[in-house]
């Protein structure tokens, strides 16, 4: 499953705010949007947000964005809105 995120970089804290209207997850990172830290935050906050093994979570675009796109691999849509509460 492809997901379309708005990251924020260099926040007070990592977390997962909700869903934007045109459907993208809003994200914030404390990491600072250099070397690829903020984008290995990203991954890191959405395995552990979904339970997902690191591997099965890919950049698919936007690596230097605020907006991205992952593949998410062993999950589906219904699933993801599930484990995040959404």
């Amino acid at each position: 499953m492809r997901l379309k995120l708005k990251v924020t970089p260099k926040s007070r804290a990592n977390e997962i705010v909700g869903v934007r209207e045109d459907g993208a997850l809003r994200i914030r990172v404390t990491a600072a949007p250099q070397d690829g830290k903020a984008n290995e935050a990203v991954i890191r906050l959405l395995s552990e947000a979904l339970g997902l093994a690191r591997g099965a979570i890919r950049l698919a675009g936007g690596a230097s964005s605020r907006e991205k796109w992952v593949d998410l691999d062993g999950i589906d849509e219904a699933e993801v809105k599930r484990r995040l509460g959404n």
